[in-house]
């Protein structure tokens, strides 16, 4: 199950609900690789932010950052990341309206990127949505998603997230996700009301419509939240079956990564942090 999971939560700290200090962000994501891993993927920052954040290096190995910048400034962001204390290791182009723009971007991305360096450009919950998928499929690119945010409008159903999910698959274009996924499994936020996505449920309706299920199938799989059942499922599956879910669904960005590792510990999916090998 571990493998599972390598790499699946991108270290979004700076971003709400948490908003952490920069400060206060960059040891702790230090830590976090420390105690977790391949667990934990980049360390997410916009690119107006390189400035600040290069003030709060210390001495270690290259700092691996998901570089959120706009296709126009690319050029000169990546630039910013050739200080030998940081490492690009993935760039997030921020939502596109239409195909014109996605197509822009793309370009953007092609002149500056190496091959190496894996880029997401967000989709709009828009009409333009296939369109700017369409723009996607057969490049090396991935969609990125929303899957939430601070506000209410900002969450997809299960069905409109369940035809989104169906949209890139049927293209063969992976995706990350972004807001709202702090936790496993499909709940209410108590303190919000607001009714949030589980990353196992995506994981579960992502694996699902890879297998041929179509959205309806996969849009009950986001409507769960009975946990002691996905989990039961989570364990019958093949090291192919994980690999072509994680093929597909690439990451997420998290302002708590401690937050979905709790939770996937207290389901008995991982060994508790002291024991999750580095």
């Amino acid at each position: 199950m571990t493998t599972l999971f390598d790499g699946l939560f991108d270290d979004a700290a700076l971003f709400p609900p948490g908003d952490a200090p920069m400060a206060a962000a960059v040891p702790a994501h230090r830590e976090l690789r420390t105690r977790l891993g391949d667990l934990v993927g980049p360390f997410v920052v916009p690119a107006t932010r390189l400035d600040e954040l290069s003030v709060h290096l210390d001495v270690g190995p290259a700092f691996g950052i998901s570089l959120i910048v706009s296709a126009g400034d690319l050029p000169a962001a990546t630039r910013r990341v050739e200080d030998p204390g940081l490492h690009l290791a993935a760039v997030e182009v921020p939502v596109v309206a239409d195909a014109e723009a996605a197509a822009e971007a793309v370009r953007a991305l092609d002149e500056v990127l190496p091959a190496t360096v894996p880029a997401a450009i967000e989709v709009p919950r828009s009409a333009a949505r296939d369109e700017v998928l369409d723009v996607l499929a057969g490049t090396r690119y991935r969609a990125k998603l929303r899957t939430g945010g601070v506000r209410p409008e900002l969450f997809p159903s299960a069905a409109e997230l369940a035809e989104t999910l169906h949209a890139c698959i049927a293209r063969d274009v992976a995706f990350k996700c972004t807001a709202g996924l702090h936790h496993a499994v499909r709940h209410t936020d108590p303190a919000t009301g607001f009714e949030h996505h589980g990353f196992l449920n995506l994981l579960l309706a992502v694996s699902a419509m890879s297998a041929g299920a179509p959205p309806q199938i996969a849009a009950e799989h986001l409507r769960d939240s009975d946990a002691s059942r996905m989990v039961a499922a989570l364990r019958t599956w093949p090291p192919q079956r994980c690999e072509r879910a994680r093929a597909l669904f690439t990451s997420f960005g998290t302002c708590s990564v401690l937050e979905p590792v709790d939770d996937l510990v207290a389901l008995d999916l991982l060994p508790s942090p002291d024991r999750i090998p580095a």
